[in-house]
């Protein structure tokens, strides 16, 4: 993510609405559903819209989900032993599961 400097008028607007969409309790629940869906190895993001962006930005949890979503033989999404860093392997990781979840 790029290190971005204040917002100022329309641009502050924008981010504030943004913001004021985001709804804490609904974060909270798919936490919850996705830590009880994968098992506790997922780990837990922190709390807020920033936390929750990075824990699922590189895919893994995402892939795990999914994976959890079919029986032991037929897991879509093959799953790095290493959590991508590069973008582009995030960007591949993230597209495996929207494949899967299609």
């Amino acid at each position: 993510m790029a290190n971005k400097g204040p917002a100022y008028g329309m641009s502050r607007d924008v981010q504030s609405k943004i913001e004021k969409k985001y709804d804490d309790e609904l974060e909270d629940r798919l936490v919850e559903w996705i830590v009880a869906q994968c098992g506790a190895a997922v780990g837990r993001p922190e709390r807020g819209r920033l936390g929750f962006q990075v824990w699922l930005k590189n895919g893994i949890v995402l892939s795990r989900l999914v994976n959890s979503l079919y029986p032991d033989g037929a897991k879509p999404v093959k799953i790095p032993d290493t959590p991508p860093t590069m973008v582009f392997k995030q960007m591949e990781q993230i597209a495996q599961f929207l494949k899967a979840a299609e």
